[in-house]
C-alpha cells in the first residue's frame, strides 16, 4: 500500500506573529487531527510561515518542506488554499515545475471550496493540466525561472547541516 507522507504547508501574513502562539499550535491541531488513525497517510510535519515574504525561497518553513520533499522525506503537500503556496501565478507554475521535475513523485492537495488541487485523485487530469500551464509558463521565462530555482537550491543548500556538523 502507497503511503501518503504528508507535508501540511501553511504561510500566515506578517501581523499573525503577535499571535503566533496561537496559531502555530492550532495549525498543527488541525492537521494532527486531520491524518490521526489514517492507514494510508503519515503527517511527516506541519511547516509554517509567519512572514511577509511573497518568494517561496524566502520562506524558511517553504524551503524545508521542499528539501523534505526531494529527500523524500514528504511525498505529498497539503495545504488550506493554494494562496498560501505561491504569492502569485509566476510563483505558482515555478513551485509546480520543480515540484513535479523532482524525482521523487510530489502530490498536492489543497482544501479551497473552488477549483481545490487534488493530483492524488487527479480528477480532470489535474496533475497533466497543471504540468501544463507550469511548463508553458517556464518555456516563456527560462531565465526568470533558471534565477528563481538556484535561489531554491541555495536557500536549501543554506538551511542543509553540513556533513562535519551531523553527529553519528
Amino acid at each position: 500500500m502507497h503511503i501518503f507522507k504528508i507535508g501540511a504547508y501553511v504561510k500566515l501574513a506578517k501581523l499573525w506573529e503577535k499571535h503566533a502562539g496561537e496559531a502555530i499550535p492550532m495549525h498543527h491541531q488541525y492537521f494532527e487531527s486531520k491524518y490521526d488513525g489514517a492507514k494510508d497517510s503519515k503527517l511527516v510535519d506541519v511547516y509554517i510561515d509567519i512572514t511577509g515574504k511573497k518568494h517561496i525561497y524566502q520562506r524558511e518553513a517553504m524551503v524545508r518542506l521542499l528539501s523534505d520533499c526531494k529527500d523524500g522525506k514528504v511525498n505529498t503537500i497539503v495545504s488550506q488554499t493554494r494562496a498560501y503556496l505561491a504569492a502569485n501565478h509566476q510563483e505558482f507554475c515555478f513551485l509546480i515545475h520543480y515540484l513535479f521535475g523532482l524525482s521523487q513523485y510530489v502530490d498536492i492537495v489543497t482544501e479551497d471550496k473552488e477549483y481545490n488541487i487534488d493530483t492524488i485523485t487527479d480528477r480532470d487530469n489535474q496533475r497533466e493540466e497543471l504540468e501544463r500551464m507550469a511548463d508553458a509558463l517556464v518555456r516563456l521565462k527560462p531565465a526568470v525561472y533558471n534565477e528563481w530555482q538556484h535561489e531554491v537550491e541555495m536557500a536549501i543548500q543554506r538551511r542543509s547541516p553540513r556533513r562535519a556538523d551531523i553527529v553519528t
